[in-house]
């Protein structure tokens, strides 16, 4: 199960955050961690270079894309290899929502569709989607209109 989606400014501060499984109890010491682990690591980290870190069962695989940095946490089936093509996906659709890395004004101007993207991709915890045409195409459809017949 994929336990959390974080994206932080590199500041720390969260910009986006998407957690499954794990209690509202919980949700603060996993925020701090990953902050903490990224302001450790990612200090002159390349764009999109890959850290893996583990936690007991837990594995979290984080990067830095333009102004952003990103936290997938997962277990189970989601161990480090997995939770690579989940960043994979998710920094590419975050790409083309941006239209480029985003810097953390960018990212925060796109937050919308950003979010759409992350609902088509990752669905309670379990990767649904990793097809970028299809993500796309996913992501621009509407909602039927009630007024219709």
């Amino acid at each position: 199960m994929l336990l959390a989606i974080l994206v932080s400014n590199s500041a720390g501060n969260i910009l986006l955050e998407r957690f499954n499984g794990i209690p509202s109890e919980e949700r603060l010491h996993w925020r701090t961690f990953m902050v903490k682990l990224g302001a450790d690591n990612l200090k002159g980290a390349r764009n999109e270079e890959l850290f893996v870190a583990s936690q007991k069962s837990v594995y979290i695989v984080y990067t830095v894309l333009g102004g952003v940095c990103i936290y997938i946490v997962g277990k189970d089936d989601y161990d480090e290899l997995a939770l690579t093509e989940v960043m994979f996906v998710i920094t590419s659709s975050i790409k083309d929502a941006c239209g480029k890395s985003p810097s953390e004004r960018l990212f925060l101007d796109k937050y919308g569709k950003i979010c759409l993207c992350l609902d088509e991709i990752v669905w309670q915890g379990i990767l649904e989607n990793t097809e970028k045409e299809r993500i796309k195409r996913l992501i621009g459809l509407k909602p039927p209109n009630p007024t219709e017949s």
